[in-house]
């Protein structure tokens, strides 16, 4: 049994970074992912509003912010959903190519086929992406699953370039393929378990190569969703953070886990008792953990649940045990 590295958190302690429109419950702004560069922090991060808001329900708005200290940032760039002609938007991720050029990775659910799916823009800087010029990545279609989201470009101390990926896969019959797909949600279904997939790119991400899934639920508290969310890699291997919750009913209200794998292919659970971390009031979600070394140690952001049903977005910085 692998020894934690990952030092358990208290998610009250962070520091508001973003916070959402409303006060209420359905009002979201989180699913970060941060690239640190250059002394600054490229920071992507969604809007949501509850369902029911006419055409901005959902996953709205995304954008790519800026900040020099961590805690401060400023949007450079963003998308509205209807841009893209989609009915949601969740997790982007950014990776700058060795020559300079910046990709952004997007997740949205394809309106072809209501299935979630994973596209990339690239540009000379943050500021000038065009949704317009997207190309596909992975389609639920190409991957055999039922959608594919959530995208997390790592680089390995070897040089090899990764990527963290959520994906549906389906528990239906043929019969209920409408029923699975008609709310262009199937996460949110009950027909469907979240699992997490790993892709790789022998090129600094002009392709990628699908691997399969790589971690699936467990037996308890994550019995119905295990989505990989960020890498710590230490000499002896990968440490990550990832989402688990025993129900489809509670989707968006994940908690946090531990796991730990030698090679990104197997990962053995290091809290397979109960989460590594929730928060004291509201669902008691914490979800979306991104981590960037800093100082020897790591900063975390994270979307974190409050008591009155909104969701925002912290950071906090922790150490990690020698």
């Amino acid at each position: 049994m692998t020894t934690a590295v990952l030092p358990v958190f208290d998610p009250e302690r962070g520091t508001t970074v973003l916070r959402p429109e409303r006060d209420e419950p359905g009002y979201w702004v989180g699913c970060a992912s941060v690239l640190a560069e250059d002394g600054r922090y490229l920071l992507t991060y969604r809007q949501r509003r509850p369902r029911g808001e006419a055409a901005t329900e959902r996953g709205w708005r995304c954008a790519v912010a800026v900040s020099e200290n961590g805690l401060d940032f400023q949007d450079v760039w963003s998308v509205e959903k209807g841009e893209l002609g989609t009915s949601s938007m969740e997790r982007f991720c950014l990776h700058r190519r060795a020559d300079g050029t910046y990709q952004l990775y997007i997740s949205y659910v394809d309106p072809a086929d209501n299935r979630w799916r994973i596209d990339v823009l690239e540009a000379a800087s943050p500021e000038a992406f065009d949704v317009a010029a997207r190309r596909p990545v992975f389609t639920a279609a190409a991957t055999g699953t039922e959608g594919v989201k959530d995208p997390r470009v790592v680089r390995t101390s070897d040089g090899r370039l990764v990527m963290l990926i959520s994906a549906a896969e389906g528990t239906f019959a043929e019969g209920e393929r409408d029923l699975a797909h008609g709310t262009a949600d199937i996460y949110n279904t009950g027909l469907s378990r979240s699992v997490s997939a790993l892709a790789v790119s022998p090129d600094d991400g002009a392709t990628w190569e699908w691997q399969g899934v790589v971690l699936r639920p467990g037996d308890g508290w994550d019995s119905w969703a295990a989505r990989l969310n960020s890498l710590v890699e230490t000499p002896e291997g990968f440490y990550g953070f990832y989402d688990g919750e025993s129900d489809h009913t509670r989707n968006y209200e994940e908690k946090t886990g531990f796991v730990f794998s030698r090679d990104l292919l197997s990962w053995e659970r290091l809290t397979p008792d109960g989460p590594a971390v929730v928060a004291p009031s509201g669902t008691g979600s914490v979800r979306y953990v991104d981590a960037v070394p800093e100082h020897g140690g790591l900063r975390l952001y994270y979307e974190i649940t409050r008591a009155d049903g909104a969701h925002e977005l912290r950071t906090l910085t922790i150490g990690i045990p020698g």
